[in-house]
């Protein structure tokens, strides 16, 4: 009982940081939608150097972990922009070095997932949208992005939860988020209550991928329902 009433004292000092984590989870997973979207369009695209170059890239990425990419990005930018571009980006918040690795990091799988998403869906599709007189933009955008997006839905989710832990290094260039909080409550304690502490953290987290994984699972069984109202 004892321990129960601690882990509910220290989620409620870790929830005020709970902002931090959430802007850098959500910024990443939009940014990196936008990237992995262009990533696979250049995938599919007919010039072989744009699908060379995608490429490379996904498989560079996928195969640098996440800790490192925080680093080069946060060590890395800074030369190259004072190199490149006399810039002096060392004055910024360390949280936009996290959003933007994490962006990279996020934008590689989610350019597979939506490669093969679109890959899935029946081409036939398209031709029926021109002949009724659509524009191939017109015909993707309201035919075929839809259900793709659908099918990408569960992997999608994973990579997002995927990223929301991998988030959680952010405190390793100094950035106060709910894993930096929770090391200075241990450290405030003498590294006491580490146990009842990391706990209160691991909830929270998983209060949030529960929430995520929710949310997957309604936007799906929307879809279906509009789905099946349209066939009746």
């Amino acid at each position: 009982m004892e321990n129960i009433k601690l882990i509910i004292n220290f989620l409620g000092q870790l929830l005020p940081a709970i902002n931090i984590t959430l802007i850098v989870s959500v910024s990443s997973i939009v940014l990196g939608s936008l990237l992995g979207l262009g990533l696979a369009a250049a995938k599919q695209s007919q010039s072989i150097i744009l699908r060379v170059l995608s490429s490379i890239y996904v498989s560079v990425i996928r195969a640098t972990p996440s800790i490192i990419m925080i680093f080069v990005v946060y060590y890395g930018m800074p030369l190259l922009f004072s190199g490149w571009l006399h810039i002096n980006i060392e004055g910024w918040n360390r949280m936009y070095f996290v959003i933007i690795a994490l962006t990279l990091l996020f934008s590689a799988p989610v350019s597979e997932i939506m490669r093969s998403a679109y890959e899935s869906i029946s081409k036939g599709q398209m031709e029926a949208g021109l002949m009724v007189g659509m524009t191939p933009f017109q015909t993707f955008y309201r035919i075929l992005l839809p259900q793709a997006f659908v099918v990408a839905l569960p992997n999608f989710a994973n990579s997002a939860i995927n990223l929301l832990k991998e988030g959680a290094l952010t405190f390793t260039i100094g950035v106060v988020d709910m894993v930096a909080k929770a090391q200075m409550i241990v450290a405030n304690n003498s590294g006491g209550y580490a146990w009842q502490t990391y706990c209160a953290l691991a909830l929270i987290y998983w209060v949030i991928s529960l929430a995520i994984d929710k949310g997957v699972t309604l936007v799906e069984k929307s879809y279906q329902a509009k789905r099946k109202t349209i066939a009746a």
